[in-house]
């Protein structure tokens, strides 16, 4: 049928009085009467969507995916054909959850086809999932995603666009400004002779800080995410002493990642800059030096607020 709102194909079964202008449902789709979706949407064939389901504007969902109860997908999101998604852990035939867990895919957002989505999971702002991958845990705004358990392999920087990556090779002694505001890849003194090599850094010198606390990460049993959070007012410099890790950082609005490779290379993190770590070789060593004592007031570790943050 087609009405001055919306356009469902006549082997269409649509319960919901909630669909939104321009919106499009093809044959063999069911929506059922909860449901709740917006304006300019693309329904393939062969989708259910169930009752305790919202859909946000311009949407478009590709043929064989079923939406549940309990998740709600924001505005412009990709959902490719035949993922999955599920609500509930632990399932038994004829056993119903009074309450289910929230599945959030936030704005911007693609899921790739065959991609399957566990309950209960957030998938951050402009994240990419990757064809056929398992989502096990939640996922941070623009990373990419895939494999089965997922795993971050890069970052993007938001329709798609991967993120800058710098593998730093500069060997002068000095400070190399980046793209993202206020941080920069900071190059310390390196002595090399027979008995080896050293490195090292002078308060008023080559830190762009006076220290007042410092913790080591080492350990890390696979290349899991650290980090994910900005802070208000405290400074960090972040140098991988041993082994190999990656540094994204973002502020808002451009995301560069630095791969850190040598101990005498770091990077300085101002305050309100998002920064996550992750990529750790397995024998990576982290060193974080912080401007300030350790104050759990001072972060920042939802991406959502602190974008607001920035915009105040």
């Amino acid at each position: 049928m087609a009405n001055n709102n919306y356009f469902s194909h006549p082997n269409a079964l649509i319960d919901s009085k909630h669909i939104g202008s321009n919106t499009r449902i093809w044959a063999f789709s069911h929506i059922l009467p909860g449901a709740k979706i917006g304006e300019d949407c693309n329904i393939c064939e062969a989708v259910f969507i169930e009752n305790e389901v919202e859909v946000g504007n311009r949407v478009t969902i590709k043929n064989g995916v079923q939406i549940w109860d309990g998740i709600t997908i924001e505005d412009d999101v990709f959902i490719g054909p035949n993922v999955t998604f599920s609500n509930d852990p632990f399932p038994r035939s004829k056993r119903h959850l009074s309450n289910y867990p929230k599945t959030i895919v936030r704005k911007g957002a693609s899921l790739g086809a065959n991609a399957t989505i566990l309950p209960g999971i957030t998938i951050g702002q402009y994240a990419m999932i990757g064809a056929g991958a398992v989502v096990t845990k939640d996922v941070p705004p623009y990373a990419i995603v895939v494999g089965n358990p997922a795993r971050i392999k890069g970052y993007a920087e938001g329709m798609g666009k991967s993120a800058v990556v710098i593998e730093n090779t500069d060997t002068d002694v000095g400070i190399r400004e980046l793209d993202v505001k206020g941080v920069s890849i900071v190059t310390l003194p390196e002595v090399v002779d027979l008995r080896g090599k050293l490195t090292f850094a002078e308060i008023h010198g080559h830190l762009p800080f006076v220290p007042e606390r410092y913790f080591l990460v080492y350990g890390v049993p696979s290349k899991e995410v650290r980090g994910a959070h900005a802070h208000y007012e405290c400074h960090q410099f972040i140098s991988c002493v041993h082994g190999t890790c990656s540094v994204m950082v973002d502020d808002g609005e451009k995301r560069v990642e630095v791969l850190l490779n040598h101990p005498n290379i770091g990077v300085h993190v101002p305050p309100m800059v998002w920064a996550v770590e992750y990529k750790y070789s397995s024998d990576a060593v982290l060193l974080v030096l912080a401007s300030q004592k350790y104050n759990a007031a001072d972060y920042i570790r939802d991406y959502d607020i602190f974008v607001k943050e920035i915009g105040k």
